[in-house]
């Protein structure tokens, strides 16, 4: 949530800057702006530092520049997310105090205590962020004496107590920038006499693909020559750039109306990218390398523990079933900001597998650090590489979805869903539990799993019909076994997400237990039913909806005839097939036509399916 651009160099840069936090508008934001230190050619300014900003959509701070154009160099932009204080042009970034102006990502934990000094001290604070009094703190700094911009950035965050990522303007340093993070992601990317700083890749790859990525502690001093980086002590850093191969093209639209629509038709390429080269087929198993935990390591774990958000927690909780059935290991599953309020028990020989497709969100950051201060083993699936959680972590395995745009995560799941997979055989196969065949027969599935996957895709126009059909709907169950049941809590969640329709995702067995009873003749209910162990109970679930005059929408497999029969003829349009598959692969194939009814019912609504209200793509703050 949150997103920082920032530009040093020679050329205006009002252009860049807002094309760069157009490049993250992803993250999810309320209110955006951009300060930029105005040159001598441009608009005479008395401040040195000229700030604009806007509520609303970026549309919103283009109309209020075309009014009050800015010019210069270097300069600095923001999307905001509100956490502290409602959305409004005062509480908008950037924020000015004195000769200084800043943006900022993340919270400032210490910020009432902070801001009751400042104002004791005749500080005039204009915003109810906790943002404004880092500026404050850092122009407090400057004035106090005369040292360099880059000193006083370090005294003010040594006071403060909280995460962040910061890029700092002063009128007195016009050709400098200042970087800080801590548990918020900042990376800084290198061009030809220029500089950029950015909350995430995509803004920087139309400008350089060589990149230094900050890490907590970190303060650096960016000018059109380069980047220089100290610790907060001031002790210096040295670390040479990254080549990222991303290409620019991955994140565009390429002819779909939505980046979710697009990125769900991605799915099966990134599944493929994400197992290339990971696994041996002769040989039935797992290059540990490739997926971060070597086979010594695996051959010694006693117990799994996934720990995840949201999304990627469904990702885990088909890991769980997974271990379980082909490790034969004890495993479970955490909400990761649950873990922050207990004193969860972790000993040697845990893994604990950290799922994220930021590598960012905070709440499984710190669910990490109390793992490994316990001694458990770490392993961290990421989207992205050099994240926060990759670096912390023992071992990576780093997805291959590439650029994820849409708010609401679909790519990056059927990815994770690899890992799961990946892990679960690897871990098998090293303690002696799944045979080189087995482990033969479940890569082979894997390998062939994206043609099915393209052929659920190929019957997107029927879902559409079937999303037309409930578009109206209020509210919508979905209800699936064994690791169907994760896929239905992922369906809801997508059709919670970006529709704004209530829906909740239960296991069918609990249906009986408090759910049946919202089920009438109004109440869609969606049942993952493919031919697997769990599907005659399945059955039995379905004729309690129809019995109920509940309206059923099955996914099941083709040609399931006894699904029909219980669907009934004035059904057939509720039915969606999909390609008959063993059962470790039904969850990538059932997933796809949750994730189109998502996408389809909310394009009918009309709703900003790739930026849904109240939403970020990185949770950086609690």
């Amino acid at each position: 949530m949150c997103g920082i651009i920032g530009y040093v160099g020679s050329k205006n840069c009002v252009d860049i800057l807002m094309n760069g936090l157009q490049r993250l508008e992803y993250r999810g934001y309320d209110s955006a702006g951009i300060a930029v230190h105005a040159s001598p050619e441009g608009r005479p300014s008395s401040r040195g530092i000229e700030i604009v900003r806007a509520v609303g959509k970026l549309a919103n701070l283009h109309a209020a520049l075309r009014k009050t154009p800015l010019s210069g160099s270097p300069g600095v932009g923001h999307t905001r997310w509100a956490t502290h204080g409602r959305p409004s042009e005062n509480n908008a970034h950037p924020h000015a105090a004195g000769k200084v102006a800043l943006v900022h990502n993340g919270i400032i934990e210490n910020h009432a205590a902070l801001r009751q000094e400042l104002e004791a001290r005749g500080a005039r604070l204009r915003s109810d962020t906790d943002s404004e009094i880092l500026a404050h703190l850092i122009d407090a700094a400057l004035s106090t004496t005369k040292i360099p911009l880059v000193h006083a950035v370090r005294a003010a965050l040594a006071r403060v107590r909280g995460a962040y990522a910061v890029a700092i303007l002063s009128v007195d340093s016009p050709h400098e920038i200042v970087v800080a993070r801590a548990d918020n992601p900042l990376v800084v990317g290198l061009g030809d006499g220029e500089v950029f700083c950015a909350s995430d890749i995509p803004a920087l790859l139309p400008h350089t693909r060589e990149l230094v990525f900050l890490e907590d502690g970190e303060v650096a001093t960016l000018t059109r020559d380069g980047c220089a980086i100290c610790r907060l002590d001031g002790s210096p850093v040295t670390r040479a750039p990254r080549h990222v191969a991303w290409s620019t093209m991955k994140a565009e639209k390429n002819g779909y109306k939505h980046f979710m629509l697009k990125e769900i038709h991605e799915q099966p390429r990134a599944v493929e990218d994400t197992i290339r080269g990971r696994f041996d087929p002769l040989a039935g198993d797992v290059r540990g390398d490739e997926i971060g935990l070597p086979a010594q390591v695996a051959s010694q774990v006693e117990r799994v523990c996934f720990v995840a958000c949201g999304t990627s927690a469904h990702a885990g909780m088909v890991g769980r079933y997974w271990v379980e059935d082909l490790a034969r290991l004890p495993a479970f599953v955490e909400i990761a900001s649950e873990v922050r309020g207990r004193n969860p028990v972790y000993r040697p020989g845990d893994l604990v597998v950290a799922i994220s497709q930021s590598g960012e969100t905070i709440d499984t950051l710190a669910a990490l650090r109390t793992a490994q201060q316990k001694g458990a083993t770490i392993l961290a699936v990421s989207n992205v590489m050099d994240s926060a959680i990759a670096r912390l972590a023992d071992g990576v395995f780093y997805t291959r979805a590439g650029p994820e745009v849409g708010v609401a995560s679909t790519k990056c799941f059927t990815t994770q869903l690899v890992a799961m997979l990946l892990l679960a055989i690897h871990l098998g196969r090293n303690r002696g539990v799944l045979t080189p065949d087995a482990g033969r027969r479940l890569l082979g599935a894997l390998s062939a799993c994206p043609l099915a996957m393209r052929e659920v895709l190929a019957e997107s126009e029927a879902i559409r019909r079937l999303a037309k059909r409930y578009a109206r709907a209020s509210h919508v169950l979905f209800f699936g076994r064994s690791t169907g049941y994760p896929i239905a809590l992922e369906g809801a969640l997508k059709l919670k997400e970006i529709s704004y329709i209530h829906a909740e995702g239960y296991a069918a067995g609990e249906m009986k237990h408090g759910p049946i009873a919202l089920i009438d003749d109004e109440m869609p209910v969606v049942a993952i039913s493919p031919c697997d162990a769990q599907r005659h109970k399945m059955l039995s679930n379905m004729q309690e909806v129809r019995a109920r005059q509940g309206r059923l929408i099955a996914v099941c497999t083709r040609g399931d005839e006894e699904v029909r029969s219980v669907v009934g003829p004035d059904g057939a349009q509720d039915i969606v097939e999909i390609p008959d598959a063993p059962a470790e692969m039904l969850p990538f194939l059932t997933v796809l036509p949750l994730q189109l009814f998502a996408y389809f019912t909310a394009d009918l609504k009309g709703t900003d399916v790739d930026q849904p209200r109240n939403l970020a793509k990185t949770v950086v703050v609690e």
